[in-house]
């Protein structure tokens, strides 16, 4: 006589472990490392001929007649959008078998591209951007929002020892403080000049008291913050291709103030207080 109980285990016991297997099979490890070290090699080429590159952006660019421009507006909501787009398309067939810790980095990640996308996006006041630029960024976007979401879904590997740990709890606090920065000197700096007005002022309180470049100090501390939380080679990528990216733009506006604002404060560093 069959029994039936022992056979429904093995059943169950089969197809359990063909769900892992095919779980594993959509992490593309090779592809993750090979994106992750392409992205910093990136950030540090940038870093190296900065120079060139620094004329392309906000108060530096340089616009030739004949180049496509779009409203600022428009190209921050195009290029932020598809890093927020992707991992949640990622999230729709992998929900099932995702963990709360890994659905709450993931959509830590979500929500620094939400805020940029629907909210800084919506009420910048900047000059018209180019669109090659535009179109470079949202390919990077599409390019980093893949990375992340692919790596959290499908390779990354944590117990619950993990997001009970110090390294996930204080990088979420850095992302989080980072945030907090970047957006509230966003805001002093949106608030800097009445709407249509074209004059450049000092920027005053939060952190610009320490440094000319605190929107992109709390950005570079957002993304360390998360590849702390994360411990992972795509996340820390992306924390140096940060750093590479933005940093030199402190440095360039904080040698603008200088040369602009003969009163300009002299204890001011670029981008780290108290240090550069």
């Amino acid at each position: 006589m069959l029994k039936i109980g022992p056979l429904l285990k093995r059943i169950t016991a089969t197809l359990s472990y063909g769900e892992v297997q095919i779980c594993k099979m959509h992490c593309y490890e090779n592809v993750v490392n090979y994106l992750s070290c392409g992205i910093i090699l990136t950030g540090l080429g940038h870093l190296i001929y900065h120079k060139k590159a620094q004329a392309s952006y906000g108060r530096h660019m340089m616009l030739c007649s004949e180049a496509r421009t779009l409203p600022a507006r428009l190209a921050w909501f195009l290029q932020e959008m598809p890093a927020l787009l992707m991992p949640l398309l990622l999230m729709l067939p992998a929900h099932k078998s995702s963990s709360l810790g890994k659905d709450l980095l993931l959509k830590t990640f979500c929500l620094h591209y939400f805020q940029r996308t629907f909210v800084y996006a919506l009420l910048t006041r900047g000059q018209p951007y180019p669109l090659g630029v535009m179109v470079a960024a949202a390919f990077f976007c599409l390019l980093n929002g893949f990375l992340q979401g692919h790596y959290l879904l499908y390779c990354a590997q944590y117990d619950d020892e993990w997001f009970a740990g110090y390294r996930y709890n204080i990088g979420l606090m850095l992302f989080y403080v980072g945030m907090a920065i970047n957006i509230h000197s966003d805001y002093i700096l949106r608030n800097l000049r009445e709407p249509r007005e074209i004059v450049y002022k000092i920027p005053k309180g939060g952190l610009f008291e320490y440094v000319s470049g605190a929107n992109y100090l709390g950005e570079i501390v957002e993304w360390f913050g998360y590849a702390v939380a994360t411990w992972s080679l795509p996340t820390l990528s992306f924390g140096v291709f940060s750093l590479c990216f933005i940093g030199p733009r402190a440095h360039y506006h904080h040698r603008f103030y200088q040369e602009k604002f003969k009163e300009y404060p002299k204890f001011r560093k670029a981008l780290i207080p108290f240090i550069f």
